[in-house]
C-alpha cells in the first residue's frame, strides 16, 4: 500500500491527515493556517512521511454544483502539483460537521475532517 496524506480545506483552517505506514488507517494529524507558507508545509509533510498521493476534498453543494471554496482549492491542488506531488480530488460533504458530531468542537476538528475524507479514499478503493 502506498502511504497517503487528506486534506480538508478552509479558507481559513486546513486540516491534515495521513495514512498508517501500511495505508490502511487514517489518522488525524495536523490543523495548519491557511496562510501563503500552506503549500511549502503540506509539501515539507509530504516528504518527510514519505505521501506518494494527496487526497484533496472537493468541495460540492447538494446539487453537485462547486462551493465558492473550490476556485481556491483548484488554484491549490495546482500548487502542490507543481512540486511534483500526486493529488486526487475526493467528492466530501459536510465532513467537519460529521467530524464535530463524533468528538465534539476541539482544537483538531479539521483533521479529524481531512481524515474522513482520506477513510472515504480508502473505502472507495477497497470497493
Amino acid at each position: 500500500m502506498m502511504r497517503l496524506m487528506g486534506i480538508d480545506y478552509g479558507s481559513k483552517k486546513v486540516g491534515v491527515a495521513s495514512t498508517d505506514s501500511r495505508g490502511e488507517f487514517a489518522l488525524p494529524r495536523a490543523v495548519l493556517p491557511n496562510d501563503h507558507h500552506l503549500v511549502s508545509e503540506v509539501v515539507k509533510m509530504c516528504e518527510a512521511e514519505g505521501v506518494e498521493r494527496v487526497i484533496l476534498g472537493e468541495s460540492k453543494d447538494f446539487k453537485g454544483e462547486p462551493n465558492d471554496i473550490q476556485a481556491e482549492i483548484a488554484v491549490f491542488k495546482q500548487a502542490l502539483e507543481d512540486h511534483g506531488i500526486e493529488v486526487v480530488l475526493h467528492p466530501e460533504m459536510l465532513t467537519s460537521l460529521e467530524a464535530k458530531q463524533l468528538q465534539g468542537e476541539n482544537a483538531m476538528l479539521d483533521a479529524s475532517a481531512a481524515a474522513l475524507i482520506l477513510k472515504s479514499y480508502i473505502d472507495s478503493r477497497a470497493k
